[in-house]
């Protein structure tokens, strides 16, 4: 009678044991599976994030650069101007890709900084050094804020 008690154990632990196994090791790959969508998740986004923090980081530098070569255009006159447009192109590009990313209102004060820009490498061979400064006001006051929306939102985007 233990024999078959004990037999009728073995048995038992031979038929379930290895599904026991196997139910673990599909627990296990399915776990995985899971973790593994949540890193390539994290991975992606951020991705997006580094890009959007080194675009902030190149608009930054362009619109110093628009600055320099507004600054030429203005002494220099008519010579520096294709050099002023392209760096105020350039800038108006990074804008547009960030704006792109955000709401409307956003998108149009980027496109109205970028427009302030135009007109200002335009008219600085007319302008005196004082006139310039002053006509840095409101694009100075626009980027500013577009600095500040960029460093926001880039925080604000999830890890």
């Amino acid at each position: 009678m233990a024999e078959t008690a004990e037999s009728r154990v073995r048995a038992l632990l031979l038929g379930y044991f290895p599904m026991f196994i196997a139910t673990l090791s599909l627990v296990t790959s399915i776990y995985n599976g899971y973790l593994n969508s949540k890193f390539v998740d994290f991975i992606q986004r951020n991705a997006g994030r580094t890009e959007y923090l080194r675009t902030c980081k190149e608009i930054i530098d362009a619109y110093f650069q628009v600055k320099v070569r507004i600054a030429a255009v203005n002494t220099a006159g008519a010579s520096a101007q294709a050099e002023a447009a392209n760096a105020v192109a350039k800038f108006g590009a990074l804008g547009t890709y960030l704006a792109n990313l955000r709401d409307e209102a956003t998108r149009e004060r980027y496109t109205q900084l970028t427009r302030n820009l135009e007109k200002l490498s335009i008219d600085a061979a007319q302008l005196s050094a004082g006139d310039l400064n002053k006509r840095y006001d409101v694009p100075d006051r626009e980027f500013s804020e577009m600095n500040s929306d960029c460093i926001k939102s880039a925080k604000e985007l999830p890890l």
